[in-house]
């Protein structure tokens, strides 16, 4: 079971799709939003939740403060599960789903953003994440933040100029990357 973990839509449950998603999970999303919240204040963020899934991250984010998100899922299946979380939220007018893949989206993403959420499917190659971390750096606001979520064995995220890597965290088989604008 995913739910949100804290803020105006704490405790409500995500349907997860069969199959098509790997949720992060509720201790990850708790340790990450604290780790975040130590580093910035959440209220009145622009988000954008790319491999959304369920859209718990970008849900989250939204239930703590966040004025609005984006959530880019390609799986339409995903996306229509992703469409009765944000209305179980009651979130809708501030979340906005599409339902395209990541690479078509981040090659010329709407913006700008303070922070973003990568969380690819295991499968997808570190030069694919390097590729999309370069890409939607360019949408990017000035104070912005990237948060890249990826297998143990995934090798560290090579960040474009102009970004930073500020942390990383390893949680079972989980690795988070976090990096902002310098």
């Amino acid at each position: 079971m995913t739910r949100i973990i804290a803020g105006e839509f704490r405790g409500r449950r995500l349907a997860v799709p069969a199959d098509t998603t790997r949720p992060t999970s509720d201790r990850v999303r708790e340790a990450l939003f604290s780790m975040l919240g130590s580093r910035m204040d959440l209220a009145d963020l622009r988000v954008l939740d790319l491999f959304a899934g369920t859209g718990a991250l970008g849900i989250e984010a939204v239930s703590r403060g966040a004025a609005s998100a984006v959530l880019v899922e390609a799986d339409r299946r995903a996306a229509g599960i992703l469409r009765d979380n944000v209305s179980v939220c009651g979130a809708a007018s501030r979340i906005r789903i599409v339902n395209r893949s990541v690479e078509s989206f981040v090659g010329a993403p709407a913006g700008p953003f303070d922070l973003v959420f990568i969380d690819p499917p295991y499968e997808v190659s570190d030069d694919e994440v390097d590729g999309i971390v370069a890409n939607v750096a360019a949408a990017l606001g000035p104070e912005g933040w990237i948060v890249v979520e990826r297998g143990r064995r995934s090798r560290e995220v090579a960040w474009p100029d102009g970004l930073e890597l500020v942390t990383s965290k390893q949680y079972g088989d989980t690795t988070v990357w976090v990096g902002n604008r310098i």
